[in-house]
């Protein structure tokens, strides 16, 4: 069964620039940059028959093409446990509404999903369990909190699917549906 997730991808600059940020953490395991994406829906594991309806339901988005700027680096924190270090993405209000008829289209494919507050944003990180807070987190954040890539355009959503091997996940494209009106 595949694990589907909706999201935009990134210029190949944005995402050289991304990149070139991984580095001094010791406790990070760094996201390949040909895996960056900002999710927009993660729907999880579905049969071959749903993937198809979730793929045909998608196609009836439209939306204008966004302009996006990364705007600073932060983390999720789990308790005391770092979770994701990641580049946040400002909240415009053509991403929220592409996200929103995103999560309304999914919903009406009978797709549970997370009721969580949308916060966009770029994994560069994450962490395991054992993974402590600690100065080398807070240094990176500090030092890149004011780090602006960007603006740039997005032309484009993606429906992928997610294999997790135990080198890291490995992405594919099931479906592109373009953006612009």
């Amino acid at each position: 069964m595949p694990r589907l997730f909706v999201a935009l991808p990134l210029p190949d600059d944005i995402a050289d620039d991304l990149a070139a940020l991984q580095e001094g953490i010791p406790d990070a395991t760094w996201v390949p940059a040909e895996n960056f994406h900002l999710t927009l829906a993660f729907i999880g594991d579905v049969n071959g028959s749903l993937q198809h309806d979730i793929a045909d339901a998608l196609a009836t988005i439209d939306g204008p093409v966004l302009d996006l700027e990364i705007a600073g680096v932060d983390h999720f924190v789990e308790g005391r446990t770092p979770k994701v270090l990641y580049a946040a993405v400002t909240l415009t209000e053509a991403l929220t509404r592409l996200q929103e008829r995103i999560n309304t289209v999914l919903r009406g494919e009978g797709i549970r999903l997370d009721r969580r507050r949308f916060r966009p944003h770029v994994t560069l990180a994450r962490f395991n369990r054992r993974a402590e807070m600690g100065h080398h987190i807070a240094q990176f954040v500090a030092g890149n909190s004011l780090r602006r890539f960007g603006p740039f355009e997005v032309d484009c959503f993606r429906l992928y699917s997610s294999l997790t091997r135990p080198d890291g996940a490995v992405y594919a494209v099931e479906a592109e549906y373009p953006l612009g009106y």
